[in-house]
């Protein structure tokens, strides 16, 4: 039947079947393998996933009988099979924790360092060493520049000095609001130190990606719940502070960062323990960001009763944790995170909550998007 196509219509069909599709071609013959394997082919099948907006997701379980297991999750899958579409991936040779998630490629950790890897094609790259310091905070991010190509990873520790028998020696502190940065270009042979901000950057708060800058939330010190919204850009590799929604001027601010259709967005939780999705429509401008969703509380029925306390109470606390949005299906719906331990999914038109499972789902776990493709630190990425 392929032999009867013309020679420039197959990979065109093969860029848009679904990564499992594509992935079990590949076994066919290693003429497919070859062809599936095109720089060309994975570019275009990566482009066409992108510009689906499909919605799916790797998570890891965290449970100590299965720490290191991957799963693909597809939600766009749900209504039209009933079930959410999952795999379990291959486990790589090594045992790496989950950390973050850009253009196909995951980042990930392990004792002796950190790694890039697509879970896929089970290709991995180690990154240089950087020479790690006792009892540090750290917090780790990925991402990719859209005009410069590269791919680069910061590592953000959070420190202080102190004054042991005459000489400065450098610990973790969680009451001083510093952060030291170190970033390595992929391809680089070695980590650079881009110095010191007076920002706290290691909360387990997710980053967003947009426009080629990371963003995180810190708070300006340890006696405000007030939150900044800090960015980095991956070409110039300098900080910037952007502007919050209006109602950050009092106590109330964002609470954990999300990419809602390529725009900045942020969660923030009403007195009344609603939950709000804020959007900046006009990146940059303060005058731009809009309140876009209204959530009511909810508990899930799955959360046990002796989470129950601890639930209720984390709203108090910042960042806020309970609750995280991750994204928003094809249909409308918003799929909502609990305490990496319940995904739900809420039907913004009817106010409705629907949990959701799937066979042999963990009951705690790592989450991130992921856009599944078989791309590699030098496949051509063009948004």
């Amino acid at each position: 039947m392929m032999e009867r196509l013309p020679e420039e219509i197959i990979p065109r069909i093969l860029s848009r079947l679904p990564i499992t599709s594509l992935v079990q071609s590949m076994l066919v013959c290693r003429a497919w393998r070859s062809l599936i394997q095109d720089p060309l082919l994975v570019s275009n099948h990566f482009s066409n996933m992108m510009a689906d907006k499909g919605t799916s997701f790797i998570f890891q379980s965290n449970q100590l009988s299965s720490s290191y297991q991957l799963i693909f999750i597809d939600f766009d899958d749900i209504h039209r099979e009933g079930k959410v579409m999952f795999k379990k991936l291959p486990n790589s040779s090594m045992s790496m924790y989950l950390v973050d998630s850009c253009n196909g490629l995951l980042c990930m950790r392990d004792l002796r360092g950190i790694h890039i890897y697509n879970p896929f094609t089970r290709v991995y790259f180690e990154l240089p060493k950087l020479i790690y310091y006792p009892a540090e905070v750290g917090h780790i991010a990925f991402g990719f520049h859209p005009t410069t190509k590269k791919y680069k990873v910061i590592r953000i520790v959070f420190r202080k000095q102190l004054i042991r028998r005459g000489a400065p020696i450098e610990v973790a502190a969680s009451s001083l609001q510093q952060s030291l940065v170190h970033v390595v270009t992929i391809g680089d042979p070695a980590w650079r130190n881009i110095g010191t901000l007076p920002y706290d950057l290691t909360r387990p708060i997710p980053k967003a990606l947009v426009n080629g800058r990371l963003h995180w939330l810190s708070k300006p010190n340890k006696n405000t719940t007030a939150s900044l919204l800090i960015s980095f850009d991956l070409a110039t590799e300098q900080f910037q502070e952007l502007p919050k929604p209006n109602f950050c001027d009092f106590d109330r601010c964002l609470h954990h960062l999300m990419v809602l259709g390529g725009c900045l967005s942020g969660v923030a939780y009403h007195d009344n323990e609603q939950l709000e999705i804020w959007v900046m429509k006009e990146y940059g401008i303060k005058e731009s960001w809009i309140k876009q969703f209204t959530i009511a509380t909810y508990l899930p029925r799955t959360l046990q009763q002796n989470d129950l306390l601890h639930f209720n109470n984390a709203r108090a606390r910042f960042p806020n944790s309970a609750i995280r949005p991750l994204s928003i299906l094809k249909n409308g719906e918003i799929l909502l995170e609990y305490r990496n331990r319940v995904l739900v999914l809420y039907d913004s038109q009817h106010g409705t909550f629907k949990e959701l499972t799937f066979p042999e789902m963990p009951n705690w776990y790592t989450i991130v998007v992921h856009v599944a493709s078989l791309t590699w630190i030098d496949t051509p990425i063009n948004f």
